[in-house]
């Protein structure tokens, strides 16, 4: 089996185990009102990559089998993050809820159907993103009968930089950034170059919560602090990649495969890598960023899943 066939298998076993997983963990009726639940379900049931739980998993698999943590019997490391995993995808969903927004980026396609607001209305898809983005820290915050000894120093770490990363330093901040930047006066909103306007904003909105899900990962596995330090300086690499790639898709990808609506950045006028530094050189800054990914995984000695993930996530079509 070629090593590409080998990780297309692992994906899908991650996505099942993490779809199962949510599935269990999200509220249901009586105590959440069944449309509610439903709402919450339709978002985040609606595909797309899984990346964040994934990349949850697979470094609290690398702590436990290639970094300085001691390894545990079985696949401990996945289980001990596997909350965290559930969590990191509920607040990712919540986040596209509310960017679809007629009030934020407006779109009414999300993963190749309508939006959350485009079926059940404004009021309840503010409300679902709401539900999300608070039950992920139930999810989180929740003790389980299995855990290690001094595993409750472990989650509360990992609950602050989760935290910190969907709120104002994070995603909220960068959200604020964009709707800032986006549009014909934009240039007189911020101050600095448009480069690190642009880069400011990703590292909030979007590199934020890949980097929490990756380090939550690290330190739920019981990774020591030159373990975590190199998961997070490879997931701030990995952010960046993502991000170029986002960009790149949105001007040469179409809809059908996309899955949300092709070339609505520009259209509304918003700092991409494309516009600012053009294709070419957006496609070296992601070649660069993940070249740098790598190199922070050798630091640490860590092998497993991760270096697979850096080339999937520049690879990607959609």
């Amino acid at each position: 089996m070629t090593r590409a066939r080998d990780f297309d298998d692992y994906l899908r076993t991650r996505r099942a185990e993490i779809d199962a997983a949510l599935e269990a963990a999200l509220p249901v009726s009586p105590p959440c009102p069944a449309l509610l639940a439903q709402a919450m379900r339709y978002s985040v049931f609606a595909g797309g990559k899984r990346l964040r739980p994934i990349l949850t998993l697979a470094a609290a698999e690398a702590v436990v089998n290639g970094g300085s943590a001691e390894p545990e019997p079985g696949d401990a490391g996945a289980a001990l993050a596997m909350p965290a995993a559930c969590a990191v995808e509920l607040i990712h969903t919540y986040s596209l809820v509310h960017d679809d927004l007629p009030a934020m980026d407006d779109d009414g396609l999300r993963r190749g159907r309508p939006t959350a607001h485009v079926v059940y209305g404004e009021g309840l898809a503010i409300l679902a993103g709401d539900a999300l983005l608070t039950h992920a820290f139930v999810v989180l915050a929740r003790r389980r009968a299995d855990e290690p000894p001094g595993f409750d120093k472990r989650r509360l770490r990992a609950v602050a930089r989760v935290a910190e990363a969907a709120g104002t330093a994070g995603m909220v901040g960068g959200q604020v950034l964009d709707l800032e930047a986006t549009g014909d006066e934009a240039s007189n909103r911020r101050a600095g170059s448009a480069a690190a306007a642009l880069r400011e904003i990703h590292e909030r909105k979007t590199g934020a919560l890949i980097g929490a899900a990756a380090v939550a990962g690290a330190i739920l596995a019981g990774g020591d602090e030159a373990t975590v330090d190199a998961v997070d300086r490879y997931a701030a690499h990995l952010g960046l990649a993502f991000q170029i790639i986002d960009d790149i898709l949105d001007v040469e990808g179409n809809t059908s495969v996309l899955g949300k609506t092709a070339g609505k950045d520009a259209a509304a006028g918003k700092p991409t890598y494309p516009a600012v530094h053009g294709l070419g050189p957006s496609r070296v800054l992601a070649t660069e960023a993940v070249s740098a990914a790598r190199e922070a995984l050798a630091t640490a000695g860590l092998q497993g899943r991760l270096e697979d993930i850096a080339e999937w996530v520049v690879s990607r079509s959609h």
